[in-house]
């Protein structure tokens, strides 16, 4: 008899999940723990991870919420303590922590088309392209460094970072984001080559385009038809939809199963509704 290689089963687990304090990383949390998993949620908003933590406890499952800057060392070290003592030492790492910022934003997509007080290309803020990449790549350099020192150590373990669709091909008024995540989807694949002796796996999803709280303007408008910006992303998608966030669920799953992907490292997987696959002919 064979044995099935995904049960989705990761009880006793101990996985932490960075920026969980957003939808995304908070529903892979809650997935985890409804997997089994003993879930700490680490986020710079104490509130949310509070609240999380509480939600999913209340159904019965373990989760921990933690106040955490991923871009402070010392703080982070501090919460790997307090996880070494509530949970036990990491097994699966989450790097989930990231964004953009309108100060690394362009007003115009292309410059020729500029209008008068728009801020364009010339007028980005180098602080807020600084702030971008630290917040993208330092954000996840600096918890694996905390968290996968133990792995390591075990000779055991799996990292998951989180990339994007402008890694594969730079989206226009963000260069600073597309940057910082192409960073993130190169930092996969060396780390996946640096660790391969030790047993840990790493690999990262790149989601397509989702809705959410932080875009639903530059989407749709107030009456909820499409945005032009909008239009162009479903014309590009052979599926012609948007991705919804639990639809990300089984390819992170997957990857951070040790029996169904024990010989996968270094991959970035796509989960976008086809976006990646389309030359838009």
């Amino acid at each position: 008899m064979l044995e099935l290689p995904l049960k989705i089963d990761f009880t006793n687990k101990v996985v932490v999940v960075t920026g969980a304090g957003g939808i995304l990383c908070g529903t892979m949390a809650k997935a985890f723990a409804q997997a089994g998993a003993k879930v700490a949620a680490l986020d710079l908003n104490e509130e949310a991870v509070t609240k999380l933590a509480e939600e999913v406890e209340s159904e019965g499952h373990v989760c921990k919420g933690y106040k955490a800057n991923v871009l402070d060392p010392e703080e982070l070290e501090s919460v790997h303590q307090q996880v070494l003592t509530d949970l036990g030492p990491c097994d699966i790492l989450i790097n989930g922590a990231g964004g953009n910022n309108p100060r690394a934003t362009t007003d115009n997509e292309y410059h020729h088309e500029k209008k008068e007080g728009q801020k364009t290309f010339f007028d980005l803020d180098p602080s807020g392209v600084d702030f971008v990449f630290k917040l993208n790549f330092q954000g996840t350099l600096l918890p694996t460094q905390v968290f996968a020192k133990e792995m390591a150590e075990r000779k055991s373990g799996c990292i998951l970072n989180v990339s994007s669709m402008n890694a594969y091909i730079p989206l226009t008024k963000i260069p600073a984001y597309s940057g910082a995540k192409a960073a993130v989807s190169n930092f996969t694949q060396w780390l996946a080559t640096h660790f391969a002796g030790t047993g840990i796996r790493c690999n990262a999803i790149a989601p397509g385009f989702l809705v959410s709280n932080q875009n639903r303007s530059l989407l749709f408008q107030e009456d909820g038809t499409p945005t032009p910006r909008s239009n162009k992303i479903l014309a590009g998608t052979p599926m012609g939809r948007f991705v919804e966030g639990e639809e990300l669920l089984g390819g992170v799953f997957f990857l951070c199963d040790d029996k169904a992907a024990s010989a996968i490292t270094g991959i970035v997987l796509p989960i976008d509704a086809g976006y990646s696959a389309y030359s838009g002919v």
